[in-house]
């Protein structure tokens, strides 16, 4: 099969993360505006190209003070560095419909490999449209200090206010262009 274009469906998918806060308790929040795209074979997602461009803007972890506080020079600093970029590099097979997508994840300024672990959950024919649709799931684990994101405030009683591992799930459901 020849590869094809494919474009994210934002409003059946999702891009959400999670941070360890206080040392006992995870965030949670998402990107809420987003877009992706891939040139693929679904018989054999290894020559697969995809990208994804993320507006930082769009942060939501349901308080609007702290992502106030998130978009601010403190943290992702959304005037100097608006997007969060995505560009495959390698994926690699590791099951059925299993695979390692390695790629340059472009945060904060700062380009460096990623790798996310990806499950390819099918193809099918949209009822209601006609157009074929195609599922993903994925996620990997970053550190932010890695993507120069420091900020943080000790705790009186021993640690710190903020973990450095962010974990980052994906859900993806992508419409075959015509």
């Amino acid at each position: 099969m020849a590869k094809s274009k494919w474009a994210v469906d934002s409003a059946h998918s999702s891009i959400d993360f999670s941070v360890k806060h206080m040392m006992v308790a995870k965030v949670k929040g998402s990107f809420n505006s987003f877009e992706g795209s891939a040139e693929a074979d679904t018989d054999d997602l290894t020559t697969a190209d995809v990208a994804f461009n993320i507006d930082v803007n769009s942060i939501d972890t349901r308080n609007a003070d702290r992502d106030a506080h998130l978009k601010a020079s403190d943290f992702f600093d959304v005037e100097n560095y608006p997007t969060i970029t995505f560009k495959s590099t390698d994926i690699t097979k590791k099951g059925a419909n299993e695979y390692d997508m390695t790629g340059d994840l472009t945060l904060h300024g700062t380009t460096r490999p990623e790798t996310f672990a990806l499950t390819f959950e099918g193809e099918v024919k949209d009822p209601m449209s006609g157009k074929e649709k195609a599922g993903f799931s994925g996620e990997t684990k970053i550190k932010r200090s890695d993507f120069g994101l420091t900020w943080n405030a000790a705790l009186e009683t021993g640690g710190v206010m903020l973990g450095d591992e962010i974990k980052i799930s994906i859900e993806i459901e992508a419409t075959k262009e015509a």
